[in-house]
């Protein structure tokens, strides 16, 4: 039986993985959506559909350039918790 200090060591282990994984494209999709409100604002031009188009490409240009140490990142997280499965089937 697997124990609940084990359980929520899982869980910040995964959530720290997710944070750190997601951190480089939301970064990149609020800087991105910063530096196009400041652009409608300073032009007066309010078209909703101005923020999508640039916010995608810059996702997916990051998502190219970071996309094998995001995986990585997961990876090493599979890793650690299938190592470490005959541990948590022991426990109890």
């Amino acid at each position: 039986m697997i124990t609940q200090e084990a359980v929520l060591d899982i869980a910040r282990d995964a959530i720290y993985t997710i944070i750190i994984t997601a951190a480089p494209l939301l970064v990149v999709s609020l800087v991105v959506g910063l530096i196009i409100s400041i652009f409608q604002t300073v032009t007066s031009i309010q078209e909703q559909t101005l923020t999508f188009v640039p916010k995608i490409l810059a996702v997916f240009v990051t998502l190219m350039i970071c996309g094998s140490w995001m995986l990585d990142n997961m990876g090493e997280l599979i890793q650690r918790l299938w190592g470490d499965f005959n541990i948590y089937l022991s426990m109890g």
